[in-house]
């Protein structure tokens, strides 16, 4: 039994590639983008194509959605399986998305539900997950840290993120608007800043905010190819929601140095942090290699999730708890249907219960020290990336009977 993965250097790859490889698959890589992104559309199609009739694989992969990949597939009667780690995602709106040969498997369950109709019986919900085993081998296990290490020699910082700020990839801070047009959207992305989610941009968003959007990008999204109008599923997302998620995680680093200046907040990021007072800046982290040090070493783990993903857990959970990580995080409705709060994480919902469980746990070693444990734990047990691939094996399997 062998499979193609088509790569082009997303993080995910490695993890998922070591987890098909386990359960006894041959993995077939096709690694021309991982070093030439400016590949012509029609040599993709060849390329793909002529390894597919070469190879004759069971299925092809991909971590996220490549609709190039789905056409081929789909004329090829050959199935098309995709994980999705990032959100929003345009291309899942693709045309291609209703092939009957897709196997496409969304981490958010909204994100899901707002695509399942068109493709009831090829589309999924399946949560992210993390390679604990690759973790251990690298940093050695969670309770061989604890009973190794002595515990004024366990954490080199107090408060640490991992992540982009977003502040390079904000395509609503460049825009030329007018000063009218300006002051308008700056109003509605305070107001929804005061409420969880996006669905204030959702139901104010129209066809004028569109407009105004279009005219100032020359590069905004278009819908030609997609099964419906996107308009305002960029606006909403891509610009605003965007934007709303840099603003935040700025105020993530202006807001602990200020109320807790006794614990040295510490930020690992390749954006611009230079103009942040009281964190210490390190610069990015390899996300196989230093990223599991860091979230092992430190005391307390920040996740804020971008406001685009509704309702699921980004990545970023799953590694610091999968590292033996203690993670507080923002509140996302799906986290009780897989961890326990309390128990295995913690979350906030104000500005205010960030800094107040900040400061219990960094003042309750022990207690935060169990939450860290039993989260490794339920994660190795449930919520590794080979769960997550023995899942999906099972689903395809059961659809080509």
């Amino acid at each position: 039994m062998k499979i193609i993965i088509h790569r082009y250097n997303s993080i995910c790859e490695p993890d998922f590639i070591e987890a098909f490889q386990t359960l006894g698959i041959e993995v077939i890589e096709d690694r021309e983008e991982m070093t030439r992104k400016s590949i012509p559309t029609q040599e993709r199609v060849e390329t793909i194509g002529r390894l597919i009739l070469e190879q004759r694989p069971l299925f092809v992969f991909t971590i996220n959605f490549f609709p190039y990949i789905s056409l081929v597939c789909e004329r090829l009667k050959v199935p098309y399986v995709c994980v999705s780690v990032d959100c929003p995602v345009s291309e899942i709106y693709n045309n291609e998305i209703r092939n009957g040969c897709n196997r496409v498997f969304l981490f958010d369950y909204q994100q899901f539900e707002s695509v399942h109709e068109e493709n009831p019986a090829c589309i999924y919900h399946l949560p992210l997950g993390v390679n604990v085993e690759r973790i251990d081998r690298t940093i050695g296990d969670y309770p061989g840290f604890l009973e190794k290490t002595k515990p004024e020699d366990r954490y080199r910082y107090d408060i640490s993120f991992v992540g982009s700020l977003y502040t390079e990839k904000d395509p609503y801070a460049a825009l030329p608007l007018s000063p009218r047009d300006r002051g308008y959207f700056d109003g509605l992305i305070a107001a929804q800043m005061q409420l969880p989610g996006l669905e204030l941009l959702d139901e104010t968003v129209g066809e004028r905010e569109a407009e105004i959007m279009k005219a100032a990008d020359p590069n905004f999204f278009s819908s030609a190819l997609s099964i419906k109008n996107m308009d305002h599923f960029t606006v909403v997302n891509q610009y605003l929601g965007h934007h709303i998620s840099a603003l935040e995680r700025l105020k993530l680093m202006e807001i602990l140095p200020k109320y807790l200046p006794e614990a040295r907040t510490h930020l690992f990021t390749r954006s611009d942090g230079s103009g942040l007072k009281g964190v210490k800046c390190h610069g990015g982290v390899s996300s196989l290699y230093e990223m599991p040090e860091v979230f092992r070493r430190s005391r307390i783990n920040l996740n804020h999730t971008m406001r685009p993903i509704r309702t699921g857990l980004p990545q970023r959970i799953w590694d610091i708890l999968g590292c033996g990580g203690f993670c507080l995080t923002n509140a996302q409705a799906e986290i009780p249907e897989f961890l326990e709060v309390g128990k295995h994480l913690e979350t906030y919902e104000t500005w205010g219960e960030l800094v107040e469980k900040a400061n219990y746990y960094l003042t309750h070693e022990e207690e935060r020290e169990a939450i860290a444990r039993a989260a490794y734990e339920e994660v190795k047990a449930r919520h590794t990336v080979m769960h997550r691939v023995s899942e999906m094996i099972r689903i395809i399997l059961g659809t080509m009977e």
